[in-house]
């Protein structure tokens, strides 16, 4: 551009600047929204691409004014606005209740009604020191100490690619089996075999159980031998023998 000025923005196009034969030329019924709509619009050749959007004039301020309040310059060189200082505000300390407690089991009293009774008596506050972890007993830290997280350390990419941790695995691995081969060839030697007197000793067969001889046609009848002809005669035979 001439003397260096920044080129005006590509404001929408309007039917006025619409020539015959240029790529956004309409036939027929032609209206500005056809212009203005960015899926219609075509590129102009050699011309960047023109906004759609309806913008303002070209004396139109972008931004937020803000009104001013102060009074500029001259009012600063006036007098001066000094900023007026806050009161503290008293912070309400939490109640002491073990200088409390002790106060009153100190006067002889024992049971909630009388303790809450003390405490509307002699409200007792802590102390600002007190409140303060800090102002009570300041952290010690040494001199050449580092705050933050410790920096993680390098990923040994070496290793990775070179399979050193299988291998490692695999070493320990051999090395605890023979281990084992070698726990479990000792433990053969020291072991003491077992044989059938051995056993006999330790687990004994079961006692047989001496079977007295019965007549084969009382085999089959149960521990129970009914001997009468009817439950009669055997509730008589019972009332007579006792």
């Amino acid at each position: 551009m001439a003397g260096g000025g920044a080129a005006p923005p590509r404001r929408p196009l309007t039917l006025a600047e619409v020539e015959p034969g240029s790529e956004n030329e309409r036939l027929g019924v032609a209206r500005d929204s056809m212009l203005r709509n960015p899926l219609i619009l075509k590129a102009e050749l050699g011309k960047p691409q023109r906004n759609c959007y309806t913008l303002p004039g070209f004396d139109f301020s972008y931004g937020l004014y803000i009104h001013r309040t102060d009074g500029g310059v001259p009012e600063a060189i006036g007098h001066w606005n000094t900023v007026k200082p806050r009161t503290a505000l008293v912070q309400k300390m939490p109640r002491d209740f073990i200088t409390m407690n002790r106060g009153a089991l100190k006067a002889g009293y024992t049971t909630a009604h009388e303790f809450n009774l003390y405490y509307k008596a002699k409200d007792i506050r802590r102390k600002d020191d007190e409140c303060s972890r800090f102002k009570r007993c300041p952290p010690k830290v040494p001199a050449d100490l580092t705050y933050g997280i410790t920096a993680r350390p390098c990923t040994p990419i070496f290793d990775l690619l070179q399979h050193k941790y299988k291998e490692l695995w695999m070493e320990q691995q051999r090395a605890l089996t023979a281990a084992q081969k070698i726990e479990k060839k000792k433990s053969q030697k020291d072991k003491v075999y077992e044989t059938r007197t051995t056993l006999l000793r330790k687990y004994p067969l079961p006692a047989k159980e001496e079977s007295f001889w019965h007549m084969p046609h009382l085999e089959k009848v149960g521990p129970h031998l009914s001997t009468f002809p009817d439950r009669e005669a055997r509730k008589k035979a019972f009332s007579a023998s006792h």
